[in-house]
């Protein structure tokens, strides 16, 4: 028989539920993942005690979604979900039951929840139970719907981007019906929170398999959360320096960066400006000013799916930065870096080279060993400039504001001047950055007014 090990707080919450006479199991997620050893990140519990059951048997619980039938107990200091059978009412929006029953079959609820793979439960009495197939379509690697998909997304069409959230993230195919019901019913999707939309979309995009955008779009879901990426699909580039179109570019660009947050979206956002930039030559296609006009494009794109504002400025900015480069070789040097690193910040900075690094991998070989060759040499002046903790930044000067106000220089606009000023000048030469040589260019300054 199957064994899963579980939290030894779940178990005493299984535990306690059966010696109230009531049934418990963990369910979906956990299970899934347990299975295919994978560390599950949250281990819910379903019981068919009632929520005032749930109450009286624990000492410590919080009201999360009681309507629902969800309480969160409390076990040793650590959250626990635990959710009384339900079975879904009515859907009207695509989104949420109008209202829930309670049941004691556990059968019903496991046939409301999105897929095979998600509707196993466990405890250590009765062993894995499995209605729907679930085990049978891990092994074959398939996501499958419980009941018909159809259904299933009609009661609630964020399933649609769960399930192709859980191809990225397994690796695993959407079977044929499943796929078939995306296809017709993307549309509902219109009717989902763009809060939610963005949580998907971002476990997808920092996934293994962040080429599941395709399935996306040839389903016919993009054009309905992210249609500037169908225009990247339809966009081609007919230019020596590419070898793909920009929607396939820009994926096989994402699939050689880091997944991190902001490097994937600035990936998948970096040439979103290039469809509208595009003109046919007579050999071939230019895209001049397409970082600029792919800023905009980023930030309402950006805006849109109700990203934070730290996530928004740090894509918008790389965006605009990501074809910046030198040009040939013999023009890379140490104080434009310094410029450069400046002006972007060096956590940003050092972020654009990965970026470019990506760029060019998934350009053709057209030049390429030449724009490695820039790169690299970019990096190790970048690396040169930190680890002799160059200055960078006003923060960084050797004088501060307190320093030039004690010399009689008054507050405001003349103040803020000056050590942009004195910014400007160790940026150009960085041996100028110490007290004295900056008060007394300041003094200079002052007297040649």
């Amino acid at each position: 028989m199957l064994k899963i090990k579980m939290p030894v707080q779940a178990k005493k919450i299984i535990d306690m539920l059966e010696q109230s006479g009531c049934e418990a199991y963990i369910v979906g997620g956990c299970v899934r993942d347990a299975i295919l050893g994978r560390e599950p990140m949250d281990w819910d519990i379903t019981t068919s005690a009632s929520p005032l059951e749930i109450k009286e048997i624990f000492s410590y619980t919080i009201d999360t979604g009681i309507e629902h039938g969800t309480v969160t107990v409390m076990m040793d200091h650590q959250p626990f979900e635990v959710t009384t059978y339900r079975i879904d009412g009515k859907y009207e929006d695509h989104r949420r039951p109008n209202e829930v029953q309670f049941t004691k079959c556990l059968r019903e609820d496991l046939l409301r929840r999105d897929f095979t793979i998600n509707a196993m439960a466990y405890n250590d009495q009765e062993g894995l139970v499995d209605m729907y197939h679930g085990m049978e379509d891990l092994q074959k690697r398939i996501i499958r719907c419980v009941g018909t998909a159809e259904e299933r997304f009609d009661e609630d069409a964020l399933r649609i981007l769960r399930a192709l959230r859980f191809q990225a993230q397994l690796g695993f195919e959407i079977e044929e019906k499943t796929q078939e019901a995306i296809r017709k019913q993307a549309r509902f999707l219109q009717d989902i929170s763009a809060e939610r939309i963005q949580a998907e979309l971002d476990k997808l995009l920092v996934s293994d398999h962040p080429e599941v955008l395709v399935n996306a779009y040839e389903l016919g879901v993009t054009k309905i959360i992210l249609p500037e990426f169908d225009r990247m699909m339809e966009t081609p580039q007919n230019n020596p320096h590419h070898k793909y179109n920009v929607g396939i570019h820009t994926i096989e660009s994402m699939k050689k960066i880091e997944a991190d947050h902001i490097l994937r979206w600035t990936m998948l956002l970096h040439d979103c400006g290039k469809p509208e930039a595009r003109v046919e030559g007579k050999d071939k296609d230019h895209f001049k000013m397409h970082p600029v006009i792919g800023e905009k494009i980023a930030r309402k794109v950006l805006r849109r799916l109700k990203f934070d504002n730290h996530t928004l400025r740090q894509v918008s900015k790389l965006v605009l930065w990501h074809d910046r480069r030198f040009g040939k070789e013999n023009e890379i040097n140490k104080k434009t870096v310094r410029r450069w690193a400046s002006e972007l910040g060096p956590e940003l900075f050092e972020k654009l080279m990965k970026i470019q690094k990506a760029d060019i991998e998934a350009q053709s070989e057209y030049r390429r060993e030449q724009k490695e060759i820039i790169l690299a040499e970019t990096k190790k002046f970048f690396e040169e400039i930190i680890e002799e903790k160059e200055c960078l930044s006003i923060k960084n000067l050797a004088v501060n504001g307190s320093d030039l106000i004690k010399e009689g220089m008054p507050q405001g606009k003349e103040l803020g001047e000056m050590l942009s000023w004195l910014l400007e000048k160790v940026l150009e030469d960085p041996s100028l950055n110490t007290k004295d040589t900056l008060m007394r260019l300041v003094e200079e300054k002052r007297n040649d007014v």
